[in-house]
């Protein structure tokens, strides 16, 4: 009988978490039921109708952002819900909704962690974690640095989510040393959390970091018919990443400060466990040397023209082929793969999709930016960032940019604003979804160590990100000063 009553007690739903999933399911149906709404005007006079199967994607993702959230149900439970509602409201295809869930960015992911998990297994992450603390040393505000830095700077030349998931083993490994077990600390959220929102800042510095970047120059170059370099881009971006880094290690030494200022004999602990791991193995040599070339491969697709047409997805699943062709992973070890993060981003990638596909975030994007089309320049600047931030953490960053700034690049002569100064905005803002799990993939690896909830990652998403807008408005009078045009004549 008691036994019964724990089982019926543990299968009860929370009430905050029904009201949640009521929530969702109340909003879908009043969006998707509700009459037509009227269409989006451009400054052009362009009209853009908000179609039935617009409305239902609009209403998918009313539901998915509120069940992510306050996590009525697994964040992978969520992503299906997604896929499933498209196909009953008829508002895309099965083969077309749920096709998304295989794109290649999600495989890309899969690649990453299947990447965390080969240095797990061999040892490589832990050598690589304590010898680091033998030179960080035992203050946790330290270990927050030296964390946050390794991390912003390994995206100057590898892809964030890549580097999240090199990154991530070697967060478990330091974190074992912090004498809490596995248990959810102040030091923990801090540490993964802030890892995560560090490759989102160090991301924008080069176009190495994420695809988000190439995308925007493209659009870019297409409607201004000017074109961005590499180095130009670092150029403007290198302050702003690296001020964000420091500016979010501020932020959790406030929000997460460790409930230890020194762990002690950690230094001293590091440095035996390092010694006790022996001589590098044949595995880690292997492990490391596949991972490199992979790394040196993707770099060089933006320089050398022979290795363009060739996609990332596949050259860093060659990694994972190997793995197992050389026997460092075996078929047990696919148990060990984090499912519910692969599909998170699968849903994501869905919704996203739909979004783009039914013409719903084009509806969302005309109606925001053109509110502003009368406002202050300023204003109007802030407006694009703010809007780019907002979806990047719903929808892949390269579909906000990719609605946001053909928008943004027509009214912006009418009200005076370079061009150039709309592309760096939205490109500093499409790189840090501080909100959502859904935003980034390092946001959905860090949520892996489970020592936060997506409503704290969210609430701490809050503050994180109105910090975010005003380094955003700051930057634009220091890029000034750097000599990017920030205004032109009206009337474009």
């Amino acid at each position: 009988m008691t036994d019964t009553l724990k089982q019926t007690s543990k299968n009860r739903i929370p009430l905050s978490k029904l009201i949640a999933l009521l929530t969702g399911v109340f909003l879908f149906v009043i969006v998707y039921y509700s009459p037509p709404w009227a269409d989006a005007i451009d400054p052009l006079g362009e009209h853009f109708e908000l179609s039935r199967e617009g409305k239902g994607a609009l209403a998918v993702f009313l539901l998915a952002g509120v069940w992510w959230v306050f996590e009525v149900v697994p964040i992978g439970i969520t992503s299906l819900t997604i896929g499933v509602l498209q196909v009953l409201f008829l508002i895309r295809p099965a083969k077309v909704a749920f096709k998304d869930f295989m794109d290649p960015s999600v495989l890309f992911i899969y690649a990453s962690i299947m990447i965390g998990l080969v240095f797990t297994k061999t040892g490589l992450t832990k050598r690589v974690a304590y010898k680091m603390l033998t030179y960080v040393g035992e203050r946790t505000s330290m270990i927050y640095l030296g964390c946050f830095v390794l991390t912003a700077a390994l995206t100057h030349i590898m892809a964030h989510t890549a580097v999240a998931a090199t990154i991530y083993p070697l967060l478990l490994s330091i974190y074992s040393l912090y004498g809490e077990e596995n248990k959810p600390t102040k030091f923990g959220k801090g540490l993964f959390i802030g890892m995560a929102y560090v490759a989102g800042a160090g991301s924008i510095i080069t176009l190495l970091g994420a695809a988000r970047g190439a995308v925007a120059i493209g659009f870019y170059n297409d409607i201004v018919g000017k074109s961005v370099s590499f180095f130009q881009l670092t150029y403007y971006m290198f302050p702003i990443g690296w001020f964000m880094t420091f500016a979010l290690w501020g932020f959790f030494m406030i929000v997460c400060k460790p409930e230890k200022d020194v762990i002690p004999g950690l230094k001293e602990k590091a440095r035996i466990l390092h010694a006790n791991l022996g001589p590098i193995s044949i595995n880690e040599i292997l492990a490391g040397l596949i991972v490199l070339s992979c790394i040196v491969i993707m770099s060089l697709r933006s320089f050398i023209p022979m290795f363009k047409p060739i996609d990332k997805t596949a050259l860093i699943l060659i990694s994972t082929i190997l793995f197992f062709v050389l026997r460092i992973l075996e078929i047990e070890d696919l148990e060990d793969v984090p499912w519910n993060i692969i599909l998170l981003f699968a849903g994501a990638m869905s919704i996203g999709f739909c979004l783009w596909e039914t013409g719903a975030a084009k509806w969302l994007a005309v109606n925001w930016l053109t509110f502003f089309q009368n406002a202050h320049w300023l204003i109007f600047v802030i407006g694009i960032a703010f809007f780019v931030m907002v979806m990047t953490n719903f929808i892949m960053n390269v579909a906000a940019i990719a609605i946001s700034l053909p928008v943004a690049l027509v009214i912006a002569p009418y009200l005076g604003v370079s061009p150039e100064v709309i592309l760096f905005a939205s490109l500093v803002t499409a790189g840090m979804p501080f909100l959502l799990l859904v935003g980034a993939a390092p946001n959905a690896i860090a949520y892996d160590s489970k020592q936060f909830t997506t409503g704290e990652f969210f609430l701490f998403g809050i503050p994180a990100s109105i910090l975010l807008m005003v380094v955003v408005t700051l930057s634009i009078f220091l890029w000034k000063l750097m000599g990017m045009p920030i205004t032109v004549a009206a009337g474009g």
